[in-house]
């Protein structure tokens, strides 16, 4: 048994980060992880291994479509997979190593194990119990269930056995076109596959700016996807080494089937609690799984939630943006987390990036606003490298120009988006950054574009 200021239940992006900079703080600090690596489902089955996926394919993709076009012949590569999947965990390992190395120089305990909670103020590990000031819930989410699907990692498969397929399949299903869906469905596209993506409602990327909504859709089926949308999912049926998806359209109830080698349900994400003893603690629950917080406390003294185990965007990113909140706030600081500036990005090609409001959210509030719009087509560096399609959207108040949301598809969005991300947390005008000046040849200058079409108008459409 051990005594700290702080425990952490979880690894990922929320709890190491908590641990770390909890650490940094003077806390005496311990992190609890079951999982034979640091890191969480981002780091091991989840935003990091897609990544390098997708960066491989992408590659792919332009030595088969543009590398002529630039001059550089020769035989197309033959794609050897389990070579890209040693190149995927190897990615993998190296970050999470890289935790484990942090986690050493900052002095933070890692107690290897799955952790419960058999009072206020402990923590179980195996056998042994450790007491703390403080103990953070930050254990993540875990694939939605879908009636009628039985995944078995293998012919039906979550985001987690998508990633390590023993082979490329001939065709594949995607139930869900969010994030997840599309990333690895893009992925496998590239790599020859053919794949349909299922949809609920009628339009991918739901609640997503709709005017980029469309665009991705339209770009991605030039890409090879093909979408069946307005679909409710009735079943999937395994035979062997295939299956069938049945489904019924919302419009019509008109019933139709898929057949694909492999179905990947991607219909979301759900806080995952169990085996913590939460209800033998009396902690309040929401509905839909997430642990009641206020200020990222719970009911019971001295027990905190944070990351997806709470309410608001599965996002790793907003996890780390609590994390280091909570920590503050166990140190004695004030730690704040703005939920108004959390980008979310989509890393498909075109790259698809947002932060703010819709402009549905600014139509349903009644907000006066003004829209400024960039065409990449216009940007020198986004045509010089086949990726003209796609635009940046500048969202401002139409009295203040204050700007009040931005959405980018195109080259980088999800790096670009962040200059936006800045000017919003410093409450900036849409004037602001058009005055700003921007390196040339750059992606980014379409954000200097699209906020001088909030004014008099863009220079270059």
């Amino acid at each position: 048994m051990a005594d700290f200021d702080a425990i952490i239940i979880g690894g990922g992006p929320g709890g190491y980060v908590c641990a770390i900079h909890a650490a940094q703080l003077g806390l005496k600090v311990a992190c609890v992880e079951g999982r034979e690596a640091l890191g969480g489902t981002c780091l091991n089955v989840g935003c990091i291994p897609s990544k390098a996926l997708l960066h491989a394919t992408h590659l792919l993709h332009e030595v088969h479509d543009n590398f002529e076009k630039m001059g550089l012949m020769g035989g197309a590569p033959v794609v050897d997979w389990a070579k890209m999947q040693g190149y995927k965990q190897d990615v993998v390992n190296g970050n999470t190593k890289g935790i484990e190395f942090l986690f050493k120089k900052n002095k933070v305990t890692w107690l290897k194990g799955w952790g419960t909670i058999p009072a206020p103020g402990q923590v179980k590990v195996g056998d042994e119990v450790h007491s703390a000031r403080h103990i953070v819930i930050a254990t993540g989410s875990e694939p939605s269930a879908l009636p009628g699907v039985t995944v078995d990692e293998k012919v039906v498969v979550t985001s987690t056995g998508a990633l390590a397929l023993t082979s490329v399949p001939k065709t594949m299903v995607v139930i869900g076109a969010g994030v997840i869906g599309l990333e690895l469905g893009s992925v496998y596209a590239r790599l020859g596959t053919q794949v349909t993506v299922v949809e609920y409602f009628d339009a991918i990327t739901p609640g997503m700016d709709g005017e980029v909504s469309k665009s991705l859709e339209r770009i991605l089926k030039k890409q090879g996807l093909k979408f069946v949308l307005g679909a409710a999912v009735q079943g999937v049926f395994v035979a062997g080494n295939a299956a069938k998806v049945s489904y019924k359209l919302r419009k019509n109830d008109a019933e139709a089937s898929l057949d694909a080698d492999v179905v990947l349900v991607a219909t979301g994400r759900k806080p995952f609690t169990a085996g913590l003893g939460l209800e033998a603690l009396g902690v309040e629950m929401l509905p839909r799984g997430q642990v009641k917080t206020s200020h990222f406390a719970t009911n019971v003294p001295g027990l905190y939630a944070i990351g997806d185990a709470t309410p608001g965007p599965m996002l790793a990113h907003k996890a780390e943006d609590e994390g280091m909140a909570m920590a503050e706030i166990m140190a004695g600081k004030a730690g704040h987390v703005n939920y108004g500036v959390i980008p979310g990005v989509i890393y498909t090609t075109p790259e698809v990036a947002s932060v703010g409001a819709t402009e549905e959210q600014l139509k349903e509030t009644g907000r006066a606003y003004k829209v400024g719009k960039f065409p990449f087509m216009g940007n020198a560096r986004a045509k010089a490298v086949f990726q003209g399609e796609g635009f940046v959207k500048l969202l401002a108040d139409a009295a203040t120009d204050r700007i009040l949301g931005c959405h980018i598809i195109g080259p980088g969005a999800g790096d670009i988006i962040h200059e936006v991300c800045v000017a919003m947390e410093f409450g900036a005008s849409a004037q602001d950054l058009a005055l700003t000046c921007h390196a040339h040849p750059t992606f980014s200058e379409a954000v200097k574009e699209a906020a001088l079409a909030c004014g008099l108008g863009a220079i270059h459409a």
